[in-house]
Order: structure tokens, then C-alpha cells, then sequence
């Protein structure tokens, strides 16, 4: 089966590589020329997701490029250390961090070592279904027909619409998350965990990598501004922005902003709470186009990877795409929806091991 894949990022990379592996035909078209969209931001990819990679093979890639986090600690804003929780790696490789620029890099270029094709500069802009399949249509005038698309096109996905025209749009959170790198030497170091520290108007997070650089973000309230505004904020701009949220706490974070040069990055956090469509008979939506989290669980990322695995063994299993897209549906609707709820309201437990322990075995059968 021909599959055309909507999206050359996480979701839709991992999608192609594991549809290759059960048989099918899968090209990734890909609406930037190089890269991706949020490339300035880091992330972790959490137990489930590395699950999800092993599931395929394709964990190995990402744990060269990146970094361990073995725990959290969690610091008051007076400065006090709550608490402390370490991850539980017995037997895994555990959560890995690395910038998103670098998880597009290594999955592409594994993908492509595997004999998926990936177009870029491919940007889709409809689909018709006819009686060859459907036929993708981009931007740049150009058309592709395969059995099936897979809209693993993010957050203001172009195929949830095209399957559900009356779709929600993306909620806003009331947050923007400002991302920082910076190598100054004198900061406090946290390698290995990530300090979580809640100031008086802001929450600000950090770990240090293997070579000593501090990856830092904060999560500070804002009103909603337009995609323009926020494409106009300079390094310098999302700096100050940042800078203003923590000045005056008795926190190391004010000092980590001030030392970080030009790479710092920023933009509004969005969720999607529910997807009413997941699909029509040839189209199939996974990732964040289909249920997009804040970022307070640290599960996006891990979320569309398990998507993608599952997704490729439904279709790898039952007998036509309508049937295989509803049994996906049913085994990671109810799963998403709760994290993105609890996500939402910042509270994914304690001990969170409905979502951690999340295993995937690739040669298990999937059945209706």
C-alpha cells in the first residue's frame, strides 16, 4: 500500500519508518525546505516514547544524539528543595533530552537509510479522494496519489481539517514557553535532572547537558498575540520577556537568562483537548494533529511515537485502511485524551505509571 505521509517531523517520520517495516510504501513530504517548524525548542523524550523507538529499531539514533535525565527535582520560590524524583531506568535507556532540531535530523536521516523517501519543500494544501485512492495536492502546484494520507502535519494541521471542516481549533493555554542555551560558566549546574523551579510569577525549569551548556525554558503567563507578533520577538526580546518574569526572585533563573546570548526561542503553548474525526476511510490523522498537550507532562513528543507505531501496525494487520484507522483510534483515543487533560491542569500524579510503563511489542497482532 502506498502511503502518503503528511509532515517530515517526529509524528511522521516515526509513521513512515514503521510503516515500512510492516510491508507498506510509505513517502514523507515534508512543508519545509529544511528542518522543521519549533526548531528552538528542546524536549524530552520520556520512557514511553524511547519504547516506542525500540519498538522499531530506531531508538539507537536518538540515544547517540542526546543527553540522559534520570529525575526531577522540584524547588519552591523561596529557593527550597520540595522534593526529589528519580526516574525508573531499570532495564530501559530512560528519558532523553535533545533539541527538537537535532530529533528531526537523526530521524530523518535514519528514515532515509532506510529507503524512505522524504520530499521537502512539499507543503499540502488539499486532498481528493477518487477511485485510485487519494490524491494529495501541495502548495507549490504538484500532486501525489497514494492508497491513504496520514496528516502528521502538527498542531494547525491542514488534513484535520480536510477530514472534519468544522474542526476546533487549537486552545490556547495562557502560556508562552521562552527556550534558552547558554555555556556561561559560574551558573548552577543540574546535569542529569531537571531542576523544576516555581517562581512568584513563572515557572522555570533547567538541566546541563554532558558538555556543560545550560538547557533552560519558562513557562510565564501572557495574553494571546498574533502569530505575526510572536514571529517579530527578537533573541533579545524573548530574553527581556523571560528576564522580567523572574527579576527580584531569590532563584538562580534571572541569572541563567541574563547569560544566555542569541539562542533563545520562544512562542505560545497550545493544546487540542479533543478531536471529534480521527479519520475517513483514506485519511488518518496522528500526533498533534490529532491531540496536541501543554507541555507541563513532557508527553508530546512521546505521545505521537507511540501514534506512529501503533498506527503502522494497525495497518499492517487488518484487512483494509477504514478498519485498521478504527482500531487505532480505539487504542489511543482514551489514553491521549487523558494526558492532555491532566496536562492541562498541570497534575499527571506523582508517579505517573499509566503514562511511563506504556509498552509496545511490535510483533504482537493487532485484531479489530
Amino acid at each position: 500500500m502506498r502511503v502518503l505521509v503528511a509532515g517530515g517531523g517526529i509524528a511522521g517520520t516515526v509513521t513512515a519508518m514503521a510503516l515500512k517495516l510492516a510491508g507498506h510504501d510509505p513517502v514523507v513530504y515534508e512543508a519545509y525546505p529544511a528542518g522543521g517548524d519549533d526548531i528552538g525548542a528542546f524536549l524530552t523524550i520520556m520512557h514511553n516514547g524511547m519504547d516506542a523507538l525500540r519498538a522499531i529499531g530506531a531508538d539507537r539514533p536518538v540515544i547517540d544524539s542526546s543527553f540522559a535525565a534520570y529525575g526531577v527535582e522540584l524547588v519552591a520560590p523561596t529557593g527550597e528543595t520540595l522534593g526529589r524524583r528519580e526516574f525508573d531506568t531499570e532495564g530501559l535507556d530512560g528519558p532523553r533530552t535533545l533539541t527538537r532540531a537535532t530529533l528531526y535530523r537523526v530521524l530523518q536521516d535514519e528514515a532515509e537509510r532506510r529507503g524512505v523517501p522524504l520530499e521537502r519543500g512539499k507543503r499540502l494544501v488539499g486532498a481528493q479522494p477518487g477511485p485510485d485512492g487519494i490524491t494529495a495536492e501541495f502548495a507549490d502546484g504538484t500532486t501525489e496519489t497514494g492508497d491513504v494520507l496520514v496528516g502528521a502535519d502538527g498542531l494547525r494541521s491542514v488534513v484535520r481539517r480536510l477530514i472534519d471542516p468544522a474542526a476546533d481549533e487549537p486552545r490556547y493555554t495562557g502560556l508562552t514557553v521562552v527556550y534558552g542555551y547558554t555555556r556561561a560558566a559560574g551558573l548552577p549546574a543540574a546535569p542529569g535532572i531537571y531542576r523544576m523551579i516555581r517562581g512568584s510569577r513563572a515557572a522555570f525549569g533547567f538541566t546541563t547537558d554532558t558538555g556543560g551548556a545550560t538547557f533552560w525554558f519558562a513557562r510565564i503567563p501572557d495574553v494571546e498575540r498574533s502569530r505575526e507578533e510572536i514571529a517579530a520577538v527578537t533573541p533579545a526580546g524573548w530574553r527581556e520577556f523571560a528576564h522580567a518574569a523572574f527579576d527580584g526572585d531569590p532563584l538562580p533563573c534571572a541569572d541563567i537568562i541574563a547569560a544566555t546570548g542569541e539562542e533563545v526561542f520562544g512562542g505560545h503553548s497550545y493544546d487540542v483537548p479533543e478531536t471529534r474525526l480521527w479519520s475517513t476511510p483514506e485519511m488518518v490523522l496522528t500526533g498533534d494533529a490529532a491531540h496536541a498537550a501543554s507541555p507541563a507532562a513532557g508527553q508530546g513528543a512521546s505521545m505521537a511515537l507511540e501514534d506512529s507505531v501503533v498506527l503502522a501496525q494497525c495497518l499492517r494487520d487488518l484487512p483494509d485502511p477504514a478498519s485498521a484507522f478504527a482500531a487505532y483510534e480505539g487504542l489511543r483515543r482514551e489514553r491521549v485524551e487523558k494526558l492532555v487533560k491532566a496536562s492541562a491542569g498541570g497534575d499527571v500524579g506523582e508517579q505517573p505509571g499509566w503514562l511511563y510503563s506504556h509498552h509496545i511489542d511490535w510483533d504482537a497482532k493487532i485484531t479489530a
